[in-house]
Order: C-alpha cells, then structure tokens, then sequence
C-alpha cells in the first residue's frame, strides 16, 4: 500500500484479541451513547408527560426501530465494500467507493423518509394501536420520521471511518449531538410543553447536526477514505458489489422489524399498563443490543480488509473472537439489566404497576440477549466475506416467519406474556445454528 492507503489504519497486521477489543471499544461507546440519547426520549416522556404519552412513543418503537435499522443495514454494504477495497490497497477503487456510496445512502434515505411518512398511519392501525395512544404516536412519527436522510448520512460516514480503523470521530460527533438531543428534549418538554412534539424535534434537530458533522469531516478528510466530488463520478460496479450487500442486510433488518411488529400487536393485546411495562423494558434490548452490535461491525470491517488482502486464517479467527466477545458482553449486560431493572426502569416511569410488568419481561429477556450473538455475529461474518442473500434468506425463514408462525400459533394458544417473550430465545437459537453452518460452509469455499 501506498502512504495515503496507509493512513487508513491496516486491519491485516494489528493482533486480532486486542485489535479487535480497541477497535470495538470507540464503537461501543458510539453505539450506548445513540440508544441512552434515543431513551432519553421515553425518559422524559414518562416523567414529565404522563403513562399516556409514554405509551404513545413507546407504540412506535418497533416501528421507529424499522426504519432505523434499515438504514443501518444499508450502511453494511458501505463498511464491507469500503474495508475490501482497503484490504486490496488500491487508492483510487476506494474513492470511488465512498463517493458511489454516499450518492446510494443520500438517495436511499429520501425514499425511505418518503416511504415512512406515507405508511405510518396504516401501520399503526394494523398494529391495533390504542385509539388513546394514536394522536400521540402519530404527532411523533410525523415529525421522527423527517430525520431519516439525516440519520442514512451519519451511517454512510460513520460506516466508511469504521472500514478505515477509525470509530473514534463518529464517536465524538455523536457525544456532542446527543447532548444537544437531551438539552433539546428537556426544554421543549418541561419548558414548552411540547410533550410527544417536543421529543420528536429534539431528535431530528440533533440527527441533522450529527450528519452535518461527519459530512463535513469527511468531506475534509485528507486520507484515502475522503469523500471527493472533484472528477468522481458514480461507479456503478461498485454499486453492483454494494448494493446487494446493502439492500439484502437493511431489508433483513427491516423485515426482522416487521416480524417484531407482531410482537408488538401481541403486546397490544393487554391492557395500557403492560403496553407501557413492555415499552420501558424494551430500552434494554437497545443497550444490549447495540453494545453486540460493535463487535459485528468490527468482525465486518476486519473480515472485509483481510479477506481483500486474502489472509483467510485470519479471517476464521476474527469470526471466533468476535462472536466470544458479544456472547459474553451480551449475557453480562443481561444479567446485569436484570439486577439492576427496578431502577432502570424508573428511569422512565415512577408507576409501580408498570414497573412491574417492565420487571417480568427483564425477567425473561435476561438471560436470552447473548445468544442472539451466533446469529448476528455469523451473518456480520458472511457480509464480510460479500455474501449476503442467503444469510438474509436465513435470517426471514428462522427468525422472522418464525415469529410470525410463533404469535398465530404458541400466542394464540396460551394468550399469555410469557408465552410472547419466550418466542426470542428460541428464534435466536435456530436460526443462529443456521447462520454459523452457512458461514462455516462459504469459508471453505474459500
């Protein structure tokens, strides 16, 4: 590689355990501080507007979740066909990547906000939202939903500076952006009045300066990954190579989302105060979720520069470590949720009869969220290796169909809460199995 390619830190040579702990660390925090600011939302909420407009945002989380993720997913194409083009060490070939990038995840965000403000209402009412929680949840969405551009801007950038070894940027851009988001949502709370209305501009305000931020750092930045209009021009075969792995990773999210969202129509079934319980309680999935989430992107960007770069031993140990690591953080973030879930949950309410049914689904969830880590460890492995229509297909088969079949038919039969929640481990649980034989399977083909 030449001394500008090498200013993009070299995932092939730094040892693997530590290297990929330092790498994750940045992003952990990355990750905690995007899903504390986006609860910091139902915080405020529950405590100073009331369990009705508690409930109302917290009817949209699924939803919101959805669109999120998706966007999320699309920004996976952009790490793995950003750090392969690093690996292979060809200067221009990345340029090209992260300008055909950003031009796909502008686009994609626009159409996914489009898309999201026409739908919302029909998908409230086939979730059976409350009527007394659908003007709330309705003001929310129309509002949350006007950041989405901005939020697929920050995952492109934050996405190609994870490819290049850099996760501290992204990191401080979000640290000063999700302040602003609680400083905002206090006064337009407790100061405006604003209840729902004012969550929902604290965060898309806060979405917009956190984009701005990351644009305009790469933008003006001096090493390979720096983003340049000047003679670039929209490679349509990195597009070919990125759109499959974007497409295929964000509708996976999206469509596990959905599955999700008959959950949320079985949670719907009880009365306001377990709706409520489950809204707060489901902030924890966020926190241990995201913090997984960091060693998945770390196994992508080095699988990505190591498979460019062809050192394929590497590649099967950095899917090991990486797969120890968000096991045993996840279970540890459980357990400790769980330990410590009456005053989390009054984080977001001081009704005791919703904290209680928060309590019970912690109860239950614990000691699951770890080995959701097989499944999204595994298919963040695959995408590195640039497969990602099978892991997809395994992903709506095993855990989404799953779900669904789970809700008509174990749901339907016992009408129970518990029967509800148990439907997470055992999904994560087959279709992690299938995820770790399909990517044992391609390595070898390899």
């Amino acid at each position: 590689m030449n001394n500008k390619t090498n200013e993009a830190k070299n995932l092939t040579q730094v040892p693997l355990w530590s290297g990929i702990l330092m790498f994750s660390l940045p992003l952990i925090a990355s990750n905690l501080l995007q899903i504390l600011f986006n609860i910091s939302d139902i915080a405020v909420v529950g405590r100073f507007a009331g369990p009705i407009a508690l409930g109302a945002v917290g009817s949209t989380t699924t939803l919101v979740t959805l669109y999120t993720t998706f966007i999320i997913g699309i920004s996976s194409g952009v790490n793995v066909t950003v750090a392969y083009a690093i690996g292979r060490g060809k200067e221009e070939a990345v340029k090209r990547a992260v300008f055909t990038a950003f031009m796909l995840c502008m686009l994609i965000g626009i159409l996914t906000m489009i898309f999201s403000e026409a739908t919302k209402l029909s998908v409230l009412s086939l979730l059976s939202t409350k009527q007394s929680l659908l003007p709330g949840a309705m003001n929310y969405l129309r509002i949350y939903f006007l950041g989405i551009p901005a939020l697929s801007i920050f995952n492109f950038g934050n996405a190609a500076y994870s490819a290049s070894g850099n996760t501290r940027k992204p990191l401080m851009f979000l640290t000063v952006s999700g302040f602003i988001n609680i400083l905002l949502n206090l006064y337009f709370v407790i100061v405006m009045n604003l209840d729902v209305v004012g969550v929902a501009l604290a965060s898309v305000i806060s979405q917009y300066f956190s984009a701005f931020c990351i644009l305009f750092s790469i933008i003006r930045e001096k090493s390979i990954i720096g983003l340049r209009f000047r003679g670039m021009h929209f490679d349509k075969q990195f597009a070919r190579r990125m759109l499959p792995i974007s497409i295929t990773s964000g509708i996976a999210n999206a469509i596990f989302q959905i599955a999700n969202l008959f959950v949320q129509y079985g949670v719907n079934t009880f009365d306001a105060i377990t709706v409520a319980g489950a809204a707060a309680a489901q902030n924890a999935d966020g926190l241990d979720y995201d913090v997984m989430a960091a060693f998945y992107t770390a196994g992508s960007s080095f699988i990505g520069q190591n498979y460019g770069a062809r050192q394929m031993e590497r590649v099967k140990k950095i899917y090991h470590i990486t797969l120890f690591y968000s096991f045993v953080i996840g279970s540890a973030i459980g357990v400790s949720l769980y330990i410590f879930g009456v005053p989390f949950l009054r984080v977001f309410t001081t009704d005791p009869a919703v904290v209680e049914a928060g309590m019970y689904r912690l109860s239950i969830m614990a000691l699951s969220y770890g080995f959701s880590a097989f499944m999204d460890g595994s298919i963040a492995a695959s995408r590195g290796l640039g497969k990602s229509l099978i892991p997809t297909i395994i992903v709506i088969l095993g855990s989404c169909v799953f779900r669904i079949l789970w809700i008509f038919t174990v749901f339907a039969y016992f009408k129970t809460v518990t029967s509800l929640y148990l439907l997470y481990i055992f999904s994560w649980t087959i279709t992690g199995i299938a995820e770790m034989i399909y990517f044992n399977r391609i390595y070898g083909d390899d």
